[in-house]
């Protein structure tokens, strides 16, 4: 956190508002993901959590396999990242810990920069159960900005399914973006993420048990995550004058 804090508040001029409603013990942090190869919304939101809170709740976040492999594989583990699987987030948040999970995965990362503003999690809810299961409270997060570190074109869904990376690496998209200093690219060459302005907004939690009861339906669960989430990212993005600036 000493290398990254003022890496993620000067280049990204970062903020985190409203963790003083953050709840006590285990707690899954729902947020949409942005920003491609380079998504910064952990940097962010650790920058945040733990400059208020301290290191004494430790934030895990649950990941695709990809990331173990490789020589990433060691740093990736030891920051917290965990193979995202039910078993995992469940010990995790029993545990106390905080769990970041980004439901939409790669295809939100990924999402066309017209698009920005769109929650859309590809259909994926199993974050709910997870909550159920754990009995911890849902919190909602949205980030703003990261999808401006370079023009996303396309998510390259039918590129994936052509080059059979689907069923290869798991991998349902080959995005096409426009960025510095490569120009065009279809996951490589990389390009460096601009420098933009990058806020994340901390909703209130959600006591499922208590607001949907003891069997709680999952589809009107997840509708409410996703509408309390649009409603957040609305209000960040009537805010935001002017691209990358902020």
């Amino acid at each position: 956190m000493s290398f990254l804090r003022p890496l993620i508040k000067g280049y990204h001029r970062s903020e985190v508002r409203g963790l003083e409603s953050f709840p006590n013990g285990g707690a899954l942090v729902v947020s949409n993901h942005s920003g491609g190869m380079f998504a910064m919304d952990i940097p962010v939101f650790a920058t945040g959590f733990y400059g208020k809170f301290g290191y004494d709740r430790p934030i895990y976040t649950l990941s695709h396999d990809i990331l173990f492999t490789g020589l990433t594989a060691d740093f990736f583990t030891k920051t917290g990242f965990i193979p995202a699987n039910h078993e995992n987030a469940d010990e995790a948040l029993r545990s106390g810990g905080v769990v970041v999970v980004f439901p939409g995965g790669d295809y939100d990362a990924y999402r066309p920069t017209l698009s920005e503003n769109t929650i859309d999690f590809d259909g994926r809810k199993g974050y709910v159960r997870a909550a159920i299961n754990a009995g911890v409270p849902i919190v909602p997060t949205v980030g703003i900005g990261g999808q401006e570190s370079q023009f996303y074109l396309s998510r390259g869904t039918g590129l994936a399914k052509f080059l059979g990376l689907d069923k290869a690496m798991r991998a349902k998209i080959m995005p096409i973006s426009f960025g510095f200093p490569f120009g065009l690219s279809a996951v490589l060459p990389l390009n460096l993420p601009l420098p933009t302005k990058i806020v994340m907004q901390v909703c209130e939690p959600i006591d499922i048990v208590a607001q949907f009861g003891e069997d709680p339906d999952i589809d009107e669960v997840d509708a409410h995550v996703r509408s309390v989430m649009q409603a957040a990212l609305d209000k960040l993005a009537a805010e935001r004058r002017f691209p990358i600036i902020g």
